[in-house]
């Protein structure tokens, strides 16, 4: 019997057919980059200060000094949140007196902003933190909206795939395309924080969607010789295509509501796509309609200009139509023995600290020196050669060290912006972007990583929870952000980061049966003594 990859080696692995494919499908991509990193400046904070109204009785002097002055970097700015208070600095300046000479502002009593805040529009008009005051006390609910937009990831990665297996790849593909397109849309409309973040969970959840099923379709047109290419160049660099978008619709408008609204513009633009994309004829077949899916090949064979057999698909041939029985894994085996319960611990440790860094990087770009839009495109910039570096470097060298070392690289120079001078400009931003060069390398590596760590009996499994674990780094990475604009040095805990890369895969001679699991399963703890028998590791010997 031959299998689907057999039966359609006939198209060839790269004619106009499957170039179509790879590209429209990556383009698809791209709203992905922008949606995915909005909040960078839809919530952006610019600097602010409590307001002094108008009908204030003050002088001009007294207006001028009733914020008082507080240390940032070295330097006397006035403060976010507190003034003086205005009824005590409103007596002074109705008796003659004068700030500072006749009266100690130090002494004086300080009060919040009770009459709101006046927001500086020397980099944003208008952001959602202006619309609705998120500064100060509500400070919180901007990071808070980041991790909803991510908690929104997470249960998106739950459904997307049973979505795509009961309805297609291509109907799940437009409909979840459709949700993050018409729900940004909507978010136009929001009257208040809690209105635009509900509607920013749905948003997530259509952006993580839209992703994954982009990712399956490909990977079941394209041939084995290309998969590789589209998950890792095609799928990632597009995705930084948007993301490179993103500053430069920012940088030309600077109101949130316009913004979205232009953001929303590329989405509308894929849906032309459904007369060009096809359905997965994998899925197709799984569903039995062999019809439709000899129809796509055929149509193919024809764009491709090559001769097509009388029958393409034979239901008693196809290895995915057999009713063999196989043995199901569940979650528990990834923690059956301790070599293999080390092992997924240890991913999943990995998978989440690494997404923390790679999202904190690219959502702290506003805090760094110089100008935001400048800075938010160069991080987008450096993944592009930080995917081609780690698709050069898998191809090459042992996953362990190629691993361990960008993410030592990313912590390393993280570490040594700590003592860099407030006046090098420069210096830091460049290093910021070499450690966003070592963290997305690392990132765009664990896949291969991961299912190389595992047999192919747990392999998609593994896979799947150790995914998730990046989605609550992802969630928890705003409020790094958060408590980076209150001067903490968090970029500390990169330190130990690259330490737990501790394994290494074989590079040749993966065992793809289930003999290699059922080595390890009957190497198990005792119930009794937890006493361990060491067996065949899962990677192999070396």
């Amino acid at each position: 019997m031959r299998d689907y990859d057999e039966v359609t080696a006939f198209l060839g692995e790269w004619g106009p057919f499957q170039r179509l494919i790879f590209f429209l499908l990556s383009a698809s991509i791209i709203p992905n980059g922008f949606n995915g990193m909005s909040i960078v400046f839809l919530g952006g904070t610019p600097e602010h200060r409590c307001r002094v109204p108008d009908t204030a009785n003050l002088s001009s002097a007294w207006r001028n000094h009733s914020i008082p002055l507080r240390l940032q970097d070295g330097r006397e700015v006035p403060h976010s949140c507190r003034r003086y208070r205005l009824q005590a600095i409103s007596n002074f300046s109705a008796l003659g007196l004068e700030p500072g000479r006749d009266v100690d502002l130090e002494q004086l009593e300080q009060e919040s902003c009770l009459d709101g805040w006046e927001f500086s529009q020397d980099i944003y008009l208008s952001t959602i933190v202006t619309e609705w005051s998120l500064v100060c006390e509500d400070d919180w609910k901007t990071p808070l909206t980041t991790s909803l937009f991510f908690v929104g990831v997470l249960l998106g990665s739950f459904v997307c795939g049973q979505l795509s297996d009961r309805f297609g790849r291509k109907n799940t593909l437009f409909a979840t395309m459709a949700v993050q397109t018409g729900f940004s849309f909507l978010q136009i409309f929001s009257v208040n924080w809690e209105m635009f973040t509900v509607l920013f969970v749905i948003v997530g959840m259509g952006q993580i969607s839209n992703y994954v099923v982009a990712f399956i379709l490909g990977t079941e047109i394209l041939g084995k010789s290309v998969r590789i290419i589209f998950s890792t160049l095609g799928v990632c660099t597009f995705f930084a295509v948007g993301y490179m978008l993103l500053p430069l619709f920012a940088y030309f408008i600077r109101d949130w509501r316009m913004l979205l609204l232009a953001l929303t513009v590329p989405g509308v633009l894929c849906f032309p796509l459904w007369w060009f994309i096809p359905e997965s004829p994998r899925w197709l077949i799984s569903q039995r309609r062999f019809r439709e899916a000899e129809d796509i090949i055929q149509k193919a064979a024809k764009m491709n200009n090559v001769p097509t057999p009388g029958v393409i698909f034979d239901p008693v041939e196809l290895l995915e139509l057999t009713s063999l029985k196989q043995q199901k894994a569940i979650i528990l085996d990834l923690f059956r023995t301790q070599n293999i319960a080390t092992i997924t611990i240890m991913s999943l440790l990995l998978w989440m600290l690494t997404s923390v860094g790679y999202f904190a990087l690219s959502l702290n770009t506003p805090n760094l020196h110089g100008d935001a839009y400048l800075n938010c495109f160069l991080s987008a910039l450096i993944e592009v050669p930080a995917y081609i570096t780690a698709w050069l470097l898998l191809r090459t060298l042992p996953r362990r060290f190629i691993i361990a070392g960008v993410l030592f690289l990313g912590g390393g120079v993280l570490l040594l912006i700590q003592g860099v001078p407030a006046d090098y400009n420069f210096l830091s931003i460049g290093l910021v972007m070499l450690g966003k060069f070592g963290i997305t390398s690392a990132f765009s590596m664990l896949y291969v990583f991961t299912a190389e760590l595992y047999p192919t009996l747990v392999r998609n499994m593994a896979v799947g929870v150790t995914s998730m674990a990046s989605r609550v780094g992802s969630i928890i990475a705003p409020y790094f952000v958060y408590l980076a604009g209150h001067n903490w040095k968090h970029w500390l805990y990169y330190q130990g980061l690259g330490w737990n890369v501790i394994f290494e895969t074989a590079m040749h001679g993966l065992r793809y049966d289930q003999m290699a699991f059922e080595e390890q399963r009957l190497t198990s703890w005792n119930k009794a003594t937890w006493k361990y028998w060491p067996s065949t590791l899962l990677t192999g010997s070396h």
